[in-house]
């Protein structure tokens, strides 16, 4: 009985030497359990033995040479705790002896412990140890060693705590100083690695946040998620999942700030591993921490990038007011959302009478059927609502493959009408971010009325420079294209037309029918003419074409077809009267004196027989 009493006092002893050594030197590794395994060998000759540490919801085993699946997922207490309901002395389970590491042990012992965090020891039972069974020490001994293990788990708990929130304070005094949205998330992973190696971790943002940064992450995608993975996002709580698909235990952490929740902080181990409620409450610390520095870091840059878009709306707005033309302000459009959107394909598209019409301003791909899918989905959608279209992944709305996903639609609205739309294209899905749509909607629409202005002068500029009953060109635009032609080009015709009888056709058959034959002329002379030269109303019954840069020859021929052509068809038929000049580089006519030669010549022609044309030279002046 005295060996007992001594081995026990030594033993005690220690054990106490052991609680003794500085806080530092046992929170390194757990080298403190496997100096009592060595104390308990020493005095009670037990060869082999394990401490099960109660972790939460299951016991682990924290010696090194043990598997991962001891150390870290560990034991579910409730297979356990059944043995204990009447005495805390018991011959090992199978459940344990199926265990590599314990095929050796005998018996296991609680150690009681405040609160129900009971431990446990593993041992093979060796004559001294059941002779110490039966002992009156044998109870305080247990309750001894049980105090002093619970001392060290508590003293290693807060060395560990104090480790990490020292790291965790470290962080937020990193994020308070940084608005580098990378550094945020990057010490976010290398946190969680450092304090919980054997983890994986993966940062799963929504979108506004993705364009914004260049680590690895994977975007948010309710179509595609886990539910536990939504529930954390929608919700803003801690959820976990035995995602036996993939044999990993999920702890699903919501990155969120005071106004949002930016992502998920997803925490993965072994299948049968159990986060603690301390891991638990570290890692959504952790989130909490990188949601409020994301959200700081998002709002400063935000509000640089609102000051960037106010100044580019301004800038394109002033520039779309300087009086362009409709190409040019397009251009300028193209120009600005090319480098704001970083589009790979890009168009404006005009409605007239229904019908899209490209403008210049647009990439060769809508010119395809690819690029025309697009354009009519686009217009299908405007024809049913003026709301502007945000898609983030279009190959999901159509059943055929397409080559673009990300897709951002805006309308041009002028006094609540659409008049047309653009359209910018990535293939990468999700690629525009929503702020990036609004950007767009407002520089559309401030665009939308400066265009509409644009496009009212055009048609007011077509109305004074053409006829409104023939839609030949006005006299004042011949004046110009002619005089610009005798400073510019090479050579020139001038051929002047005059209606033969044509009073007589007003009063035969009514000015309507005069008109009718007006009208006819002027069709007649733009077929002929073509793309050549232009045709013109000079007044009344008289029509005058011009046409650049042409040979004598051309000229004769072409003046001879239009007086042959006249009479077939028109209806009543009438003939025409024409008078022609022609001129050369070398010897430039005066602006004035080409139309009255012109006129001449018409004059000439109609004095000597009609339906015919002369060529003005100076014998032909001379005859008059």
């Amino acid at each position: 009985m005295k060996v007992h009493q001594q081995s026990i006092n030594h033993l005690i002893s220690d054990l106490l030497a052991i609680c003794a050594k500085s806080v530092d030197e046992l929170s390194i590794n757990n080298s403190q359990f496997e100096l009592i395994e060595k104390c308990l060998k020493r005095y009670l000759d037990i060869e082999y033995s394990y401490f099960l540490i109660y972790d939460g919801n299951k016991f682990i085993c924290p010696n090194d040479d043990v598997s991962f699946d001891l150390r870290y997922s560990g034991i579910p207490s409730a297979l356990l705790e059944k043995y204990f309901v009447k005495q805390t002395v018991n011959e090992l389970p199978n459940i344990l002896k199926e265990k590599e590491e314990f095929k050796e042990l005998t018996h296991m012992i609680l150690l009681k412990g405040p609160n129900e965090n009971n431990n446990l020891l593993l041992i093979k039972e060796s004559s001294k140890w059941k002779e110490f069974t039966q002992t009156e020490y044998f109870e305080q001994t247990m309750q001894n060693i049980s105090n002093i293990v619970q001392m060290l788990n508590k003293t290693k708990e807060i060395r560990l705590n104090e480790n990490q929130y020292r790291k965790l304070y470290n962080m937020t005094d990193l994020f308070h100083s940084t608005m580098d949205i990378n550094m945020i998330l990057e010490n976010v992973l290398n946190t969680i690695q450092e304090n919980f190696p054997t983890f994986q971790v993966e940062l799963i943002l929504s979108n506004d946040q993705d364009r914004q940064t260049t680590i690895s992450i994977k975007q948010f995608d309710y179509l595609t998620e886990r539910p536990s993975t939504i529930e954390a996002f929608v919700s803003g709580n801690i959820t976990t999942e035995k995602a036996s698909d993939l044999n990993y235990s999920l702890l699903n952490a919501p990155i969120k700030g005071r106004q949002a929740i930016y992502g998920i902080l997803q925490v993965s181990a072994h299948i049968s591993y159990v986060f603690s409620p301390i891991e638990k409450n570290f890692v959504s610390m952790l989130a909490n921490t990188a949601g409020n520095a994301l959200e700081n870091a998002k709002l400063y840059h935000q509000s640089h990038r609102l000051v960037s878009d106010l100044q580019l709306i301004n800038e394109t707005s002033h520039r779309l007011n300087m009086n362009l033309n409709m190409n040019d302000m397009l251009k300028l459009l193209q120009k600005q959302l090319i480098k704001s959107f970083q589009p790979m394909e890009l168009c404006f598209v005009f409605i007239e009478n229904n019908t899209c019409k490209l403008t210049e301003a647009c990439t060769e791909f809508f010119k395809t059927p690819k690029g025309r899918e697009y354009i009519k989905y686009v217009s299908n959608h405007f024809n049913k609502t003026q709301d502007s279209l945000f898609v983030a992944d279009f190959n999901r709305l159509i059943s055929k493959d397409v080559p673009y996903n990300s897709l951002m639609a805006i309308p041009l609205i002028v006094e609540q009408r659409i008049y047309g739309f653009s359209i910018v294209l990535h293939s990468e899905s999700y690629f525009f971010s929503f702020d990036s749509y609004k950007l767009m909607q407002s520089l559309i629409q401030h665009s939308s009325l400066a265009i509409a202005n644009s496009m009212l002068r055009s048609q007011l500029q077509q109305m004074v420079d053409h006829d409104h009953l023939t839609k030949l060109y006005a006299r004042s635009y011949l004046d110009q294209f002619v005089e610009k032609s005798l400073k510019t080009d090479d050579s020139g015709m001038f051929l002047l037309v005059d209606i033969d009888n044509f009073k007589r056709v007003n009063d035969t058959y009514g000015h309507h029918v005069g008109d009718e034959v007006l009208i006819q002329i002027g069709d007649l002379l733009l077929d002929i003419v073509g793309t050549r030269g232009i045709c013109a109303r000079w007044g009344g019954e008289e029509m005058a074409v011009y046409v650049p840069n042409i040979l004598d020859d051309e000229s004769i021929r072409l003046a001879e077809n239009i007086v042959d052509t006249i009479p077939i068809g028109t209806n009543p038929t009438v003939t025409i009267s024409a008078g022609m000049i022609v001129w050369h580089k070398d010897e430039r006519p005066d602006f004035q004196t080409i139309f009255l030669q012109a006129d001449t010549a018409l004059y000439y022609s109609k004095n000597n027989g009609k339906n015919r044309v002369y060529i003005y030279d100076e014998e032909l002046e001379k005859t008059l």
